[in-house]
């Protein structure tokens, strides 16, 4: 498979149980803690097929950090799935408006997360 995530999430339990799901079913992972990181990772390395970002981080939130990634040429066609403990419908399209191409809510369904990446990339 060999397909490479990048994890944006600033709570390292939830990058933990991530990393350990997505690398039992064959994907590489790498992960940042903050937004900003993040998007210093995607501009010296764009060959992610997926970004899982969180929307609830301090300093910069994931919708920000998504509008950011979106104007940037070389990144805008990297599929993004917002992870988020909002569930609310208006939430979710909150997120798609943002720029994100799926949303998957906390605690992740992991079926539910492995059927959107494979579905984005």
């Amino acid at each position: 498979m060999n397909k490479k995530i990048l994890i944006v999430d600033d709570d390292p339990r939830n990058i933990f149980a991530l990393k350990l799901t997505l690398k039992a079913r064959g994907y590489q992972t790498e992960s940042c803690t903050m937004a900003q990181e993040a998007i210093s990772v995607l501009q010296n390395d764009n060959q992610f097929q997926a970004i899982l970002m969180d929307m609830m981080m301090p300093e910069m939130d994931g919708y920000q950090a998504i509008k950011i990634i979106k104007d940037i040429p070389s990144l805008r066609n990297i599929p993004i799935i917002a992870v988020t403990a909002q569930a609310m419908p208006q939430d979710r399209q909150k997120c798609l408006d943002a720029g994100a191409q799926d949303y998957v809510t906390k605690p992740i369904d992991v079926d539910k997360l492995i059927t959107s990446i494979e579905k984005l990339t």
